[in-house]
């Protein structure tokens, strides 16, 4: 495993921990298809699908990078997502709260030696 597949992988945990904390229910993680890849799929507290992107980097010590994780999702792997959270949600619709749809989040994380900081965006 490499340095950032082994950061990613403590992010998609650390995310999945969050959101079981949050009252989400975790279906699927690392769904993929040829075109794409999910990181996290869901069941929000409301019962919206929930297809959540992780970004995650790694600040060492007491300096501070330049660079937040939530700059790391381009538009390009965006596009990738939505495409594969279509075809996800067009091949599980009994998942799919009519009124309420499904969405895309993004959950960033930066992994501190002492405390960890995560965000989260809904809808992104």
């Amino acid at each position: 495993m490499t340095h950032k597949s082994y950061i990613g992988k403590i992010g998609e945990d650390l995310a999945c921990e969050y959101l079981k904390n949050k009252n989400y229910i975790v279906l699927e993680r690392n769904h993929k298809e040829k075109w794409g890849e999910i990181d996290i799929i869901t069941k929000s507290p409301d019962k919206i699908l929930v297809f959540v992107e992780v970004k995650t980097i790694r600040q060492y010590g007491n300096a501070a990078t330049n660079i937040l994780p939530e700059e790391n999702l381009t538009k390009s792997k965006l596009e990738k997502v939505k495409r594969t959270a279509q075809m996800f949600a067009d091949q599980h619709s009994e998942l799919i709260n009519n009124k309420k749809g499904w969405r895309i989040d993004l959950i960033a994380i930066t992994l501190i030696d002492k405390e960890n900081q995560i965000n989260h965006y809904e809808n992104i």
